[in-house]
């Protein structure tokens, strides 16, 4: 029924159909019809940073920046659902057209720029939100805040947030707000971590319960830059390491209609460069702490190669734009073979 539906929806301009699918997943939740179009994979559990995750395969952030629309997303057998990146105040992101489907390539260029209705917003869907697995909150700085007071927004958005995660996401590689991947380089990234470590240990023993923090970094780095994020992500004891963003690479898809457009690359065209991240990532961390592997996820086998590189979870967003909810089942199948297989 997906492929009628996704038809559909591609006759639509990109973010009208984003809004549309939301506000349809959610009414079918309402409505109960969700099992319908959903098989929810059996349980497959796995514990990633303390937390029980129900399966592997989780809903990646930028879908539901909001949390507008858990409970319909949840419906459709995530082992986990991450929402935002949400930042302190409300923004409208990046001018209008910001988003485009490269369908020969199974791809999408964004230059959304965390567009949001602001952390609080965010805050009040989650709290009526039905949802009890676990959920991501991924968080980011306003487009306005200088550079170099990038912390203080993330600060702010951690404690915000804290009570109302399973675990926090820190965005530092979006290419879509202007200068923020300069956080990913060593000294910047050095204070950043420090800051959120401090806070997030201040805050544990305020509330009496340790939330994870995991930092979502670019695949467009070099093997000097991933040991150098590797090295300071051990230093300062963060939970998780979420692998990766979209590319600025264009290669693939500079001859597409689109191609050429601004902004980051996900779906099919970015697979190799993340699970090469995830490859290089596993090796310097060996086990010190636990990767999830997302970017350009569309069948099972993909998933089930992001775990091989070493990746501990999986998460999925383009390629449930051209998949559909079958992808979510494919790929827990995918991953759960392939440990049976290997053990």
């Amino acid at each position: 029924m997906y492929p009628l539906l996704r038809s559909a929806l591609f006759a639509l301009d990109p973010e009208t159909s984003h809004h549309a699918t939301l506000t349809g997943l959610q009414t079918a939740y309402k409505l109960g019809v969700l099992p319908l179009f959903a098989k929810i994979p059996p349980d497959d559990t796995r514990t990633v940073m303390g937390l029980k995750f129900r399966n592997p395969v989780g809903l990646a952030a930028g879908l539901d920046k909001n949390g507008e629309c858990i409970d319909g997303l949840a419906a459709l057998g995530f082992g986990s659902i991450e929402i935002g990146t949400i930042t302190p105040r409300p923004q409208p992101g990046n001018p209008q057209p910001r988003l485009f489907r490269l369908p020969q390539a199974q791809g999408i260029i964004n230059r959304m720029g965390f567009n949001n209705l602001g952390v609080d917003a965010l805050v009040e869907n989650v709290k009526n939100a039905e949802y009890g697995g676990i959920l991501g909150i991924n968080i980011g700085k306003n487009a306005d805040t200088p550079i170099e007071r990038a912390a203080d927004d993330y600060l702010i958005g951690l404690r915000k947030v804290y009570e109302h995660a399973s675990y926090v996401a820190i965005n530092i590689s979006s290419p879509n707000t202007k200068n923020l991947r300069q956080l990913q380089g060593g000294d910047e990234l050095d204070a950043l971590l420090a800051q959120l470590k401090a806070e997030q240990e201040k805050l544990a023993q305020q509330h009496g319960n340790y939330v994870p923090v995991a930092v979502k970094i670019a695949p467009d780095l070099d093997t000097e830059q991933i040991q150098q994020i590797a090295a300071l992500l051990m230093r300062h004891r963060l939970d998780g390491v979420i692998a990766t963003n979209t590319t600025l690479s264009r290669v693939g898809v500079e001859n597409l209609e689109h191609g050429n457009e601004a902004g980051g690359l996900s779906g099919a065209p970015v697979r190799e460069k993340s699970t090469a991240v995830i490859r290089q990532l596993a090796a310097e961390l060996q086990g010190a702490l636990p990767i999830i592997g997302v970017g350009g996820i569309l069948k099972g086998a993909d998933a089930a190669e992001k775990m091989q590189a070493g990746a501990a979870l999986v998460q999925v967003y383009s390629g449930l734009i051209y998949r559909g909810p079958e992808l979510v089942a494919e790929c827990a199948k995918a991953i759960r073979d392939a440990g049976r297989a290997a053990s």
